[in-house]
């Protein structure tokens, strides 16, 4: 769906007068089920070998700068990937990306366990099987999001969407621990899970029946299909906005992990409390997951993102009056709480007004600006904690976020977008 379609009305899925059509139920779908199913498996592997990562890195070395590689390792291939891999994925099969991005992704974390018990493995081995994996994060999650409209009917790909956020939820939620835990056992167990973890999720997709995608786009060059996918972005209005209030949301949520880790430090909490914290803070965005499944049909869209970036900005400066880590964890909680169902709003737009053959390079586009600002918040919540401490650091945190409450409410693309309403059956 083009711009001047929006404009005219078209209908969109997700607003507070949706009701679902008889039959149409998403654990009825067999492509469906099938891709959630083992996106469930791969995502609880890489929770739990994304835990183990550093714990294995700091055995080796002992050397925090060392995780710190291998952590930046994995989350270069955000920045520079994205955008030369959304024409790639309307221009190849997106089954065959996804599911050769699986097995690469399995294979190369299996080399893990084989250094480990053979004594050759080294630190830039690890940096390779971590960029490696995140570059095939990129793919995956590219192809899939422009895959799913074509899964799912129109009617139900909000809650497709919303399952699939509760889907991530859970994995940061019950890896963690199943990560230490096996990383306790054997130092290898973590990575051999999570390698059979990718291979059983890339054998799934081999059944996946439908058609992903839409006729093939064209051979132009990678950067002008790259722009095609940036210009989309920036002269669409509401997509414009929302993509600068979520790159200002991420922005202040991947600073704001370590603020609070700081912060609970600061008053003595262990490294088990502070766990526990970040625990709890994961519980709200798994509730909130599930709770987005039937809160997008009673809320309106333009409510939904104004009102969140509202209850964001209500509740950062309370972290300014508490130093007990529960009580983050439990402002921390409510903050993940609301997180989910932005997401399903945006993404549900995104997939309907966006052409299907254009999907992967217009969300490209629009994760290169929201999550390049990642490495940047990280790097200046180190800075910023530094220079003022973590009090003023969260009052910093919570002016951006007013900013960017303001700026939702003010922007006119936002004001006036049109009320989501699904299609008529048939």
């Amino acid at each position: 769906m083009t711009a001047a379609r929006e404009a005219a009305g078209a209908p969109i899925p997700g607003g507070h007068a949706e009701t679902r059509p008889a039959g149409l139920s998403l654990w009825r779908n067999r492509d469906f089920t099938l891709l959630w199913g083992g996106q469930v498996v791969s995502n609880l592997g890489a929770a739990i070998s994304g835990t183990a990562m550093p714990l294995l890195v700091l055995s080796m070395t002992g050397s925090p700068a060392d995780a710190g590689l291998v952590g930046a390792a994995g989350t270069l291939p955000h920045l520079i990937a994205n955008l030369p891999a959304g024409p790639l994925v309307d221009r190849w099969n997106r089954r065959r990306i996804m599911v050769v991005a699986e097995i690469v992704a399995g294979l190369t974390l299996l080399t893990v366990p084989i250094g480990l018990w053979t004594g050759l493995l080294g630190i830039t081995q690890l940096c390779l099987v971590a960029f490696v994996q995140g570059l095939c994060f990129v793919f995956f999650g590219l192809a899939e999001r422009a895959a799913l409209p074509r899964i799912v009917p129109v009617a139900v790909l909000p809650t497709a969407i919303a399952h699939n956020e509760a889907r991530a939820r859970g994995a940061a939620l019950a890896g963690p621990p199943a990560g230490g835990l096996m990383f306790g056992v054997d130092r290898a167990l973590p990575f051999l899970a999570d390698g059979v973890s990718y291979l059983i999720a890339g054998c799934a997709l081999l059944f996946v029946r439908k058609d992903l995608q839409e006729q093939p786009a064209g051979t132009e060059p990678l950067w002008r299909a790259a722009a095609t996918g940036l210009r989309w972005v920036w002269r669409h209005s509401f997509v414009r906005a929302a993509v600068l209030l979520l790159a200002a949301s991420n922005l202040v949520f991947q600073a704001l992990v370590l603020v609070i880790v700081v912060l609970a430090g600061e008053q003595g909490a262990g490294s088990a409390t502070i766990g526990l914290m970040l625990g709890v803070y994961s519980v709200g965005g798994l509730l909130g997951a599930l709770a987005a499944t039937r809160l997008h049909r009673v809320l309106s869209a333009r409510t939904i993102i104004i009102g969140i970036n509202w209850v964001w900005a209500a509740l950062l400066p309370l972290l300014a009056f508490t130093t007990n880590p529960f009580q983050i964890g439990a402002i921390g909680a409510a903050c993940a709480f609301v997180g989910p169902l932005w997401n399903v709003v945006i993404l549900t737009y995104a997939s309907v007004v966006v052409p299907n053959e254009l999907l992967g390079r217009v969300m490209s586009a629009g994760q290169t600006l929201t999550w390049g600002v990642m490495p940047i918040a990280s790097l200046g919540a180190g800075y910023l904690l530094t220079a003022v401490g973590p009090t003023a650091s969260v009052w910093a945190l919570a002016a951006v976020m007013l900013a960017a409450a303001l700026a939702a409410t003010l922007t006119p693309a936002i004001r006036t977008m049109p009320t989501l309403t699904p299609p008529s059956p048939g």
